[in-house]
């Protein structure tokens, strides 16, 4: 492994100094600029489809959604670009276990808007099933989307980033499941998948900086989106928002901050990070 030796050749040197004459607004409105363009792997989920206006809202040029489910995309680009018509705004049906399919995907991103400047690795599947009850295919397909298929998107993204010289960051969907076991379902398949991408995370963070590319991570805790949802998953629900400081499940919104913040110049020396936005949930 090759660490950064913090000079410009390798990517990592400093930023330069603030401009006092910019007034404090255009200062302020500067330090959480998105620059360029972004991948975002399950962008037409419920926390995607917030991100994905996030960052245009920050001022992302291009934008790239990788997902299975066309009609579920093409709702959220329609919504996106109405509100950005001066972005481009495109859909790739990817399966991010096949490697070929995410070769190809983003090398036509990169044709098409030049550089791949940030990737949100956030296509994933859960599941809840007993360990003694488990099949090897049921823990094998857990791996091969959550974990390997953010490894395999990561390291093409990265392939692309090193090979234009522009740097980036790479952003992968971990859980509070990665840090401790769920309650009540019983899904180790799920959070050790989950598990997996915090320590990948700070492998490639560690062996990319001297590239200029940061990976860090975020980990949710259960938010009030349609995977947890359903008249099943009612005593669930009670169950988390019971152990939970704040008293209520989170609302994909309030990932956002940490998205724009790792996305932006503001996170310009974070790397190999994982924030934690749970309410409070895995304090006790």
């Amino acid at each position: 492994m090759q660490l950064s030796d913090g000079s410009a050749n390798s990517k990592t040197a400093p930023p330069k100094p603030v401009c006092l004459g910019v007034p404090p607004a255009e200062r302020a409105k500067d330090r959480f600029a998105i620059r360029g363009n972004a991948i975002i792997t399950g962008g037409a989920g419920g926390i995607g489809s917030v991100a994905c206006r996030a960052l245009l809202e920050h001022g992302l040029q291009g934008l790239a959604i990788f997902d299975l489910f066309s009609d579920e995309a093409q709702i959220t680009i329609s919504k996106l670009q109405s509100e950005f018509p001066e972005v481009t705004i495109t859909f790739t049906k990817v399966d991010v276990t096949d490697p070929k399919s995410v070769t190809e995907a983003v090398s036509e991103a990169e044709t098409l808007f030049g550089t791949i400047d940030v990737l949100l690795c956030f296509a994933g599947i859960a599941g809840s099933v007993h360990a003694l009850d488990m099949s090897p295919q049921e823990w094998k397909k857990m791996f091969d989307v959550n974990t390997t298929g953010a490894f395999l998107v990561a390291q093409a993204v990265a392939r692309s980033m090193t090979s234009k010289g522009n740097g980036g960051s790479i952003i992968l969907m971990s859980s509070i499941s990665g840090h401790k076991p769920n309650f009540p379902q019983p899904q180790v398949h799920y959070n050790a998948s989950k598990a997996a991408l915090l320590s990948m995370k700070a492998s490639m963070a560690a062996e990319w900086a001297r590239y200029g590319i940061r990976v860090n991570s975020i980990s949710p805790g259960y938010m009030d989106t349609i995977l947890n949802e359903g008249a099943g998953l009612e005593e669930h629900r009670q169950e988390w928002v019971k152990r939970n400081p704040y008293g209520r499940m989170g609302q994909p919104e309030e990932l956002t901050g940490a998205i724009v913040l790792l996305a932006s110049k503001a996170g310009n020396y974070i790397t190999g990070t994982d924030i934690l936005v749970d309410g409070g949930l895995t304090i006790f």
